[in-house]
């Protein structure tokens, strides 16, 4: 018995509980009485075997994908979204996505990665495919329904954990270039080998990665970066030279200089290294960007001082700056999440500087005001940052920022600092000196803000007008004389 028959035999109870489900049920109904044929392919069939979750099915049909998806779409009474010039249609339900596409040959322009294309069968929509693992299909047909049709040994090449094209792999590449950055990206989700014929036909074909959007090159890395371990991806990049191209600001991190027997360490590897740290921990996204980037600037801050050696300084105000420039360019939201990423990598260092330092109410109250909600999440990036290969020093880090931990709950409890607004406004300002928008308005809330955080004064109202007239005595300014009625001055 071959590998694909003891496997399918494996499987069977599972496939055929599979086909029994209303929504493939439908489908293989109504294929078999359109007399078409038709295959579930690809990553729900990857997945199935791998024992992974999917909520996305590809089902192709050797005819017109969109009457098949339109008749069954009408017999479970559900929308169906029609796309014309890709052939396709798809449909959700309450727990999946399903997509038709027509059975199809493509042949590649150079300057485009948009296909010609044209009709064709199983086999030629199989060899079309990015790689083995992807070509897998199960029939749908009455002859042999449920059967695993795997013509370039996907199922072995599961087996042994490696990422391979079907064809040969510099046609692939050339053809559709984001395929190599697909290639990293399976490897790091499966934790699989990219075998090294695919590899160096990567690196032969990095640079053909510029006809790519960087809207499609944003999403791969977001999903690199969703990784259980994105590091693996990220050296897949740098080593096939396809990072210099599409984010060259990361591979500046890498490499190590000397100077006067001082070195520094290698920030490409420590960024890789927070970056698993921080996805041991968290699934958020934006989270994983800023450990990604948090040492960004480091490249162009890089100074030499005899007494100490290499420096980073202001390395975070820097790399705040770039985030806007770098998300831009990888066609990544401009909105709030690409501020919470600056917003983490400007304040990185401040809680580290707490833990080295006593920790003053007054810091903690400003970290506390500038992190906001956000003060979570900073900790553990400073938690993740931590990457000595000493266990004393990484425990005593760890121990210091339980300190300030502590320090951060104790101050929040009692001032309540974060996010907070001056308890005297601006327009109670205006109305009590009866003055119009101007710069001691300004200057007397910020003295008010200044007050709270420094603990001069409580974070509360009465406290805060008393302050706020002092300061507007010091500006010179009176409060206006308040409204007699008739009656008052008789």
């Amino acid at each position: 018995m071959d590998k694909k028959t003891i496997l399918e035999t494996i499987l069977k109870d599972e496939i055929l509980q599979l086909l029994a489900s209303p929504i493939l049920k439908g489908i293989g109904e109504t294929v078999r009485s359109e007399n078409v044929r038709a295959y579930i392919i690809g990553g729900y069939v990857r997945d199935l075997i791998l024992q992974r979750p999917s909520k996305d099915i590809d089902i192709v049909v050797e005819g017109s994908g969109i009457d098949i998806a339109e008749k069954v779409a009408d017999k479970f009474g559900v929308q169906v979204n029609v796309f014309k010039n890709f052939g396709t249609a798809m449909f959700r339900t309450a727990d999946v996505e399903v997509e038709f596409v027509g059975a199809r040959k493509e042949s590649y322009r150079r300057e485009s990665r948009k296909p010609i294309v044209e009709n064709g069968s199983l086999e030629d929509d199989q060899n079309r495919r990015d790689f083995t693992i992807n070509t897998l299909a199960i029939s749908l047909n009455k002859k042999d329904l449920g059967s695993i049709v795997d013509p370039f040994e996907g199922i072995n090449d599961l087996e042994k954990k490696l990422i391979r094209t079907p064809q040969n792999p510099d046609i692939t590449f050339s053809d559709d270039p984001l395929r190599m950055i697909r290639a990293v990206r399976f490897a790091a989700q499966l934790n699989f080998a990219i075998v090294d014929e695919t590899f160096e036909a990567i690196k032969r074909n990095a640079e053909r990665i510029e006809i790519v959007s960087k809207e499609r090159i944003g999403d791969e890395l977001n999903k690199i970066i969703m990784a259980d371990k994105p590091s693996a991806g990220f050296r897949l990049l740098a080593d096939s030279g396809l990072l210099k191209l599409i984010f060259p600001q990361l591979m500046l991190l890498q490499g190590v200089e000397s100077k006067n027997g001082k070195k520094h360490k290698d920030n490409f590897e420590h960024t890789l290294q927070v970056l698993d740290n921080i996805a041991v921990t968290s699934d958020n996204l934006w989270l994983r960007w800023a450990a990604l980037l948090h040492d960004i600037a480091k490249p162009a801050t890089k100074k030499f001082d005899d007494n100490v050696g290499w420096t980073f300084h202001g390395h975070e105000f820097l790399g705040s700056k770039m985030v806007p420039g770098i998300f831009k360019y990888l066609k990544l939201p401009q909105n709030e999440k690409m501020k919470y990423v600056r917003k983490l990598v400007l304040l990185h260092l401040r809680p580290i500087v707490l833990a080295q330092e006593e920790v003053t109410d007054s810091a903690v109250r400003r970290l506390l005001f500038d992190a906001g909600d956000d003060i979570d999440d900073l900790m553990m990036l400073c938690d993740a940052d931590i990457t000595s290969k000493n266990r004393n020093t990484v425990d005593r880090h760890l121990r210091n920022f339980q300190l300030v931990r502590s320090k951060l709950k104790e101050i929040e409890e009692k001032d309540a600092v974060r996010n907070f607004q001056p308890p005297v406004s601006g327009e109670i300002i205006m109305e009590t000196y009866g003055i119009g928008p101007c710069k001691e308005v300004g200057l007397i809330k910020n003295a008010i803000k200044e007050a709270i955080l420094d603990g001069v004064i409580s974070n509360n109202y009465e406290e805060a007008y008393e302050f706020m007239k002092k300061e507007a005595e010091k500006s010179g300014l009176k409060p206006k004389p308040q409204e007699q009625h008739a009656d008052d001055a008789d």
